[in-house]
């Protein structure tokens, strides 16, 4: 099979698609496929054992589209079947093969939430007024994604909202997020001592983006005593989160993924206060290390953290309650190794041979429909 894998991002970017798309390709490659990859970088990739092609990311927007169109038309034209983990729309209308599609979110949704179109949920806006400009933006995404021959979604959650786009049912699968593959790790006290960590940390990794919410974060983090917060990652709220944050709060910026582990290895727990979610890999990658999360419930979220299993879920937009649930869990022995015995075993499912394979096997059910 000759699969062109499409991704927006490529290590050393953090992110879903960065993690996702290299791990996917070098299953594929392993298995005997031809494959070949094209992302956006602001430098040449680290060679693979596949050819990486790319568009180089500080081109003006409009050629950088143009750019990933042709190339996707021109690789294409070569393979079997097309996997797209971002950039879809221009993949839609270029690709020369099926086309599989993995949601990551709805499109339409985060670019009205960002140019101020649109307030309330990622639910709520699939059926809501939303003015002339958001409703284009809908009609878009929704004729883009009727151009793939199969999408993905990597939670219940997601699926739901997609069918509600059109989408035939036979045409949308589940397929959630892997958890990674864990390298040896040193003991967790010299881990907190090479991150500095003192007292209580928690961590949170993502893109510094409204949808994380980390003015919450904040907000939980400074209503509780000797409780630290490490923020990792990068993105266009960083600057302004910088400024808001209190003395208990350390950005780390963007770490490789090793590191990240190991972060998450060291932390009592991991945090995510966000607004809207999907099924994030942070806190996959924290409960592989045994690490529990608390988090909102929101998205795909509950599909990963299970209150009182392996974690604790509280309301979004609510520092209060998210402080409450800092508070009980830091304050009881017995909670948090119960939370951290359960935390690694919670996605043992999620084995990367596993998820993989299955995504294997839908792309041969696409090549061959």
């Amino acid at each position: 099979m000759r699969v062109l894998v499409i991704s927006g991002i490529w290590p050393p970017d953090l992110g879903g698609p960065a993690t996702h798309a290299p791990e996917l390709a070098g299953l594929l490659a392993a298995h005997g496929h031809d494959v070949v990859v094209l992302t956006t970088a602001s430098a040449a990739p680290e060679p693979r054992e596949y050819p990486v092609e790319w568009v180089r990311r500080s081109l003006p927007p409009g050629i950088r589209h143009l750019a990933v169109a042709a190339r996707v038309a021109q690789l294409s034209r070569r393979a079997d079947v097309v996997y797209a983990t971002s950039m879809a729309g221009r993949s839609a209308f270029a690709a020369r093969a099926p086309l599989v599609i993995k949601v990551a979110g709805d499109p339409a949704y985060e670019r009205s939430r960002r140019h101020g179109l649109y307030g309330g949920t990622l639910a709520e806006f699939q059926g809501a007024r939303a003015g002339v400009r958001a409703e284009a933006l809908r009609r878009w995404r929704t004729h883009t994604m009727r151009r793939a021959a199969h999408v993905v979604c990597p939670s219940d959650f997601l699926r739901s909202i997609v069918v509600g786009w059109g989408i035939p049912h036979e045409r949308v699968s589940v397929l959630p997020n892997a958890r990674p593959a864990i390298p040896p790790l040193p003991p967790r006290d010299e881990l907190r001592r090479s991150f500095g960590m003192t007292g209580a940390t928690l961590v949170f990794v993502g893109r510094l983006t409204a949808a994380k919410a980390l003015e919450v974060a904040f907000g939980a983090v400074e209503q509780l005593e000797g409780v630290s917060l490490l923020v990792v990652g990068d993105g266009e709220l960083r600057s302004d989160l910088e400024r808001r944050a209190g003395p208990s709060v350390r950005f780390l910026g963007a770490q490789p993924r090793e590191r990240i582990l190991e972060l998450f290895a060291a932390a009592d727990a991991a945090l995510l206060s966000s607004a809207w979610e999907n099924f994030p890999h942070a806190l996959v990658e924290a409960l592989a290390v045994g690490t529990p999360a608390i988090a909102t419930r929101v998205g795909g979220v509950p599909e990963i953290v299970h209150d009182g299993e392996n974690g604790l879920l509280v309301p979004p937009g609510d520092p209060a309650a998210l402080a409450a649930a800092i508070g009980r869990y830091l304050g009881d022995e017995a909670l948090r190794e119960q939370l951290r015995r359960n935390a690694a075993a919670s996605v043992a499912d999620l084995a990367p041979e596993r998820i993989y394979a299955r995504l294997e096997e839908i792309l041969a059910r696409t090549l061959s429909a």
